[in-house]
């Protein structure tokens, strides 16, 4: 066992631990539930960060620690909790140096802990939207937008201290162990007791594939969308978002399309990190009915539209755009034929073989590549079933 992260030495993580200083002084309150959890990231966030501090239980108002901590003049207290009130961080950060007290739980532990903590339901409260699908692919969280405690620190300092590219630093050692518990649940998968069944007779890899792959790879055109989304900021409305990248790929003749749009809101911060296109790319798109006139001459009436989930096509739809209706959930396709945990579109695609090139700039390019290869990849399997 090792002694620094507490894990077995075969599945340590130490190798990728960074040590990165900050202004900001981090106070972690961790659920003592959480403190044997094998896979958990509070510690792991608390080797990386040298000024921060690990603490854990689950009264605070008689704290010596915690209040020594929160009555540092130089650095005022401030909560990163969800809720009513609570100020978006990264649209909105506070002025200057500050000490960040972060809550490290299951979603109904950290509940608990500030419902029952005075001390802390009167700090001013942040919170934030993730602009990116969490990289915590062991452990299932409640929802989508929910990130681990090293990821929303991750996030959260990156703004706090001015230097998003520094702190992405921290998702290293999370990768290693998520990387090293897969491979060690792969070597040697649980056992479970079952009754003998009949033997059934194989099937093709392809039975579970819709032959919509093989009757209509005419009509089959994959299309991913990005926006200028605003954080969201409870209780304060933000500028609704805006369809400001579409891409296409048509599977059948290889054909490519990508346009950008100028955003005609104020642009939100986190947009060029999570689109991957820079201020002056979106400065120079072009108006957004052009893009959607250029896709309408693009696209045809007998079109499928291939995406990842439902946001691609809600998004262009709330921004005015004409689409042709037919179209393929392809994450409701590809959990229905694994019948069990499905990950993120990299992490299913990474179940196909190795990521293709981008097919054009930003995320959504890199994205793109991603659709194509399932779609190709299911249209092969099912016409060799």
């Amino acid at each position: 066992m090792c002694g620094r992260c507490r894990r077995p030495v075969s599945v340590c993580y130490c190798a990728a631990l960074p040590r990165i200083e900050t202004a900001t002084r981090v106070v972690i309150l961790q659920h003592p539930r959480e403190r044997d959890m094998p896979i958990g990231t509070a510690r792991m966030a608390s080797l990386c960060l040298p000024a921060s501090e690990l603490h854990v239980g689950v009264r605070w108002d008689d704290s010596v620690p915690l209040a020594r901590a929160l009555g540092d003049p130089a650095r005022p207290p401030i909560l990163l909790y969800p809720g009513p009130g609570a100020r978006d961080i990264l649209r909105d950060p506070p002025p200057g140096a500050v000490t960040l007290v972060v809550v490290d739980g299951t979603w109904s532990q950290a509940k608990t802990v500030v419902r029952d903590n005075p001390v802390l339901r009167a700090l001013p409260r942040y919170a934030f939207a993730t602009p990116e699908p969490s990289q915590y692919r062991i452990r299932r969280e409640p929802h989508a937008e929910y990130v681990s405690t090293i990821e929303a620190l991750m996030h959260v300092l990156g703004v706090l201290e001015g230097e998003p590219a520094r702190f992405r630093r921290l998702l290293d050692p999370l990768r290693a162990m998520v990387d090293t518990q897969l491979a060690c649940q792969a070597r040697a998968p649980r056992r479970r007791m079952r009754h003998p069944r009949p033997a059934r007779p194989p099937r093709s890899p392809g039975h579970r594939i819709p032959d919509v792959f093989t009757r209509r790879l005419a009509d089959l055109v994959c299309v991913v969308g990005e926006a200028n989304a605003w954080p969201y900021r409870a209780g304060v409305s933000s500028p609704p978002e805006e369809l400001v990248h579409w891409v296409a790929h048509r599977i059948a003749t290889g054909e490519t399309f990508a346009v950008i749009a100028a955003p005609e809101r104020p642009l939100s911060p986190s947009t060029t990190f999570h689109s991957e296109l820079t201020e002056a790319d979106l400065g120079r798109g072009v108006p957004r009915a052009e893009l959607f006139a250029r896709f309408a001459a693009f696209s045809g009436p007998t079109d499928l539209l291939c995406a990842w989930g439902h946001y691609s096509h809600n998004l262009a739809l709330a921004s005015g755009g004409p689409l042709p209706a037919g179209r393929i959930d392809l994450r409701a396709e590809a959990r229905r034929m694994v019948h069990g945990k499905l990950g993120s579109l990299e992490a299913y695609a990474a179940t196909l073989g190795p990521a293709p090139a981008p097919l054009t700039a930003g995320r959504a390019g890199r994205r793109l590549a991603l659709l194509v290869q399932i779609v190709r990849a299911w249209h092969a399997l099912a016409s060799a079933r």
